[in-house]
């Protein structure tokens, strides 16, 4: 394929390139380049003293989808690596080529190098990530925004970076309190299973020779074993039903969202580990951007973009038009009964002597070391209840399917 065929075919987004050139001596070469269009590529062998023949956009692999997929995580290094580079006053262009050359992540290395194609095209780096908000959102691109204007945006990337560890701090310690007894039920309803379909049919036909009746609790487990081997795909495909209902209705039914995260916010162990998770968010995020001079109503926008909860989301909006309304802020916390008046005295505390981005700061350090507490607190509790379940759960089977044969013992 020639270069001017390819030019037609390549694709608008970054992608890799195969392409085949002769080096400066004559000799054939082939090599593989990420850039986010076809000129780009040119350019860059044209550097290499490379004189192009061909050029192809390369396939993505099959399952590249998940391998290429840009997780939070990615955003908050991202962040941290570009705050470094530009304090140590590399460019912002060359910035950009040297983390997404040097990510392992495909999927970001598409997205910073476009970015960077944006950026060396002229546009402002709050433009550049903003075509891109699935992973830039408007508190990111308001605070970026901040610093190209008051030109202290390593500053600015230092105080995005540090926001973004401790929300990824806060969400593994979340995930560790809600995927943990998950992950453990899971495994215990896979060992009933398989006792279920395997070992309890085992005995039946052992029972079955016999020839006498059997305890009611153990032919209640072999009647509920049969119904388990009959209709095992209906009760297999309940669940997965039941599964990809309740994720359709979470991510298309706002009011079906709502009504989960409520009864979350209430239930009697998880709940006070959601709503300190909630507080301590509301209150580093708004640190960030009231600190980074986002005038206050602007920055109670952005936090409700960004607060996970909709309980919260909800409760922040209504905030925002109090205050743009010349409520104090505090008041308005107040009046939603969903702040701790600890939170709330510390607001008024902060509004009234001009430190609020500090009281706020010291507030979110609270709140997530009690959530990191609370999560060793509720792991701690949660391992023998699991215990109990389980050796109940199993143990009730063992006993099912050992009492004929007890009964049995005892006639002899």
């Amino acid at each position: 394929m020639a270069p001017t065929k390819a030019r037609k075919s390549q694709a608008t987004g970054p992608a890799v390139f195969v392409w085949e050139g002769l080096d400066p001596s004559g000799a054939r070469i082939k090599g593989e380049t990420r850039a986010a269009t076809f000129a780009l590529v040119r350019a860059e062998l044209r550097r290499r003293d490379v004189h192009l023949l061909r050029i192809r956009k390369k396939p993505p692999p099959w399952f590249g989808g998940i391998r290429n997929k840009v997780r939070s995580a990615d955003i908050a290094v991202f962040s941290r690596q570009l705050a470094t580079l530009i304090s140590a006053g590399v460019p912002l262009a060359q910035a950009f080529d040297i983390i997404g050359r040097g990510h392992d992540n495909p999927g970001m290395q598409d997205l910073v190098l476009a970015a960077k194609a944006d950026i060396e095209s002229g546009t402002s780096l709050t433009a550049a990530l903003r075509k891109h908000p699935r992973h830039f959102d408007d508190l990111i691109c308001n605070l970026i925004a901040a610093g190209e204007q008051a030109g202290v945006l390593d500053l600015l990337l230092t105080k995005i970076a540090a926001y973004q560890e401790k929300t990824e701090s806060l969400k593994g310690k979340l995930r560790k309190a809600l995927v943990y007894p998950l992950a453990v039920m899971l495994v215990a309803l896979v060992i009933t299973a398989v006792i279920m379909l395997f070992v309890i049919p085992q005995f039946e036909a052992l029972f079955a020779s016999f020839g006498a009746d059997l305890p009611v609790f153990t032919r209640l487990v072999i009647a509920l074993s049969d119904f388990t081997r009959q209709w095992w795909w209906g009760i297999l495909g309940g669940l997965l039903a039941l599964y990809f209902l309740i994720r359709f209705l979470w991510k298309r039914a706002p009011g079906f969202r709502d009504t989960l995260q409520r009864i979350g916010l209430g239930l009697p162990l998880v709940g006070p580990i959601l709503r300190k998770a909630a507080i301590a968010r509301f209150a580093r995020t708004l640190s960030t951007t009231f600190a980074a001079g986002v005038p206050l109503v602007e920055a109670l926008d952005s936090v409700a973009g960004v607060m996970g909860n909709r309980v919260y989301a909800q409760a922040v909006r209504q905030m925002r038009e109090e205050v743009a309304t010349g409520q104090a802020l505090q008041l308005a916390m107040h009046r939603r009964n969903l702040f701790p008046p600890m939170v709330v005295q510390m607001t008024a505390i902060g509004e009234e002597s001009g430190v609020l981005e500090d009281m706020l700061a010291k507030v979110a350090d609270f709140y997530e070391e009690e959530v990191e507490n609370a999560v060793d607190g509720l792991s701690s509790l949660l391992e023998p209840m699991i215990m109990l379940v389980i050796g109940s759960l199993v143990g009730g089977l063992v006993i099912a399917m050992y009492l004929p044969i007890f009964k049995l013992a005892a006639v002899v």
